[in-house]
């Protein structure tokens, strides 16, 4: 006998990701930061060695980079809607390549930091593009795990980055490190080119037309829980290789590795999970392990307290970033990707900024574990931040 029975329905394909175009921008991402990450090293020893300058001098030649990345991140997404995304790309790896090869004809610290001016900018422009190119090729329901593989090269090229260039200044010299870096910037701009025109030309499909605002209001809110969960992370990282040795540890290394590897690995085999919780919900959800992770490190004063609070706080960190520019990504058309991600990512070179010193101002008055616990303490206020915006969060308006 024929049983007959209801066929069952195949299950429903997941739009694909990995397409070659946004293979390329990631890969083209990664060929920016790892010569991003050559400078980590490159540019304080420079500036100490051969320039014979101390330590103020010092910051300031490296945080000349993140100013002029703050005040040209809202333009260079304003930019990016109207021109599309592949020129800012190409100008930002072109500007990156030919302002690091000129590190080497710099001959003073002040001239040094008009160079880093230039780096930030070429950064503000690549980033802004590849970041807006992600969201344009992801399909929505993937969003959050394109931010996620984006994010993660960032994180790949600033590790690998500062130990090619320790390397070549190590066996090389400093003109190798800035060749290195500038080899680096012309990869991605060789990637770039084959980068297609992501940029949504239907009315219909894109929504209207964005207003000619150089800071987008649906940037603000996804910026702020950006700068309070990323204010602790520049204050961890500044502070825990002295933190480790008041400790008792022979360096921060370990440390380091955990957190690294944490972030890597969530960012990269746990991809999807701001999709499976939801934009908001995985913000949330990052503010809270952020704040949590920070002040057991601070407050917990043994080695065992600091890896446990930096387990605690990686997972945070890795969920913070793809989390909050999906969040940003889905409060706008496709026509104003660019404008509200240059608005949202300018926060994350205020937080780098303002981190350290603000919390090195908290170290100082209340000892070393007092910047742990202030990075938790401004994380705590994003997350009093998202549960007050409920509406805003949902919406992203």
């Amino acid at each position: 006998m024929i049983r007959t029975g209801t066929a069952r329905r195949p299950a429903p394909t997941r739009p694909a990701l990995l397409t070659p175009a946004f293979v390329t921008v990631t890969l083209a991402a990664l060929a920016y930061f790892t010569g991003d990450g050559v400078l980590i090293p490159a540019v304080p020893r420079y500036t100490h060695g051969p320039l014979g300058a101390g330590d103020v001098a010092v910051g300031l030649v490296v945080a000349a980079f993140s100013l002029s990345a703050f005040f040209l991140r809202p333009w260079a997404g304003r930019v990016a809607d109207r021109w599309g995304r592949r020129p800012l790309m190409l100008a930002g790896a072109g500007l990156f390549a030919a302002s690091t090869l000129a590190y080497g004809l710099a001959s003073s610290p002040a001239a040094l930091a008009g160079l880093r001016l230039l780096t930030g900018a070429g950064e503000a422009l690549f980033w802004v593009g590849a970041l807006t190119a992600v969201a344009d090729l992801a399909p929505a329901e993937r969003r959050g795990e394109a931010m996620s593989l984006a994010s993660l090269s960032l994180y790949l090229g600033i590790g690998v980055g500062p130990l090619l260039g320790e390397l070549a200044i190590d066996r090389l010299g400093f003109a190798a490190a800035w060749a290195l870096a500038a080899g680096c910037g012309l990869v991605a701009v060789a990637l770039s080119l084959r980068v297609p025109d992501t940029r949504p030309d239907n009315p219909e499909a894109g929504g209207p037309p964005a207003r000619h605002r150089l800071v987008h209001p649906a940037g603000l809110l996804p910026g702020l829980l950006l700068l309070a969960g990323i204010t602790g992370m520049a204050g961890f990282l500044t502070f825990v290789p002295l933190y480790a040795l008041d400790l008792g540890l022979d360096g921060s290394r370990g440390v380091l590795l955990l957190f690294a590897a944490i972030v890597v690995g969530i960012r990269s085999l746990g991809a999807r999970l701001p999709d499976r919780l939801g934009a908001a919900r995985a913000t949330r959800a990052a503010m809270a392990l952020t704040a949590t992770g920070l002040a057991v490190a601070g407050a917990w004063r043994t080695p065992a307290g600091l890896l446990a609070g930096t387990a605690v706080f990686a997972v945070g960190i890795a969920l913070l970033t793809p989390a909050v520019l999906t969040l940003a990504v889905e409060a706008v058309g496709p026509r104003e990707r660019g404008a509200v991600l240059g608005t949202t990512s300018s926060f994350l070179d205020l937080a780098l900024g303002l981190g350290p010193a603000t919390l090195g101002l908290v170290a100082a008055s209340t000892g070393r574990p007092g910047a742990f616990l202030g990075g938790a303490a401004v994380a705590a206020a994003g997350l009093l931040l998202a549960w007050a915006r409920p509406g805003r969060l949902r919406a992203g308006r």
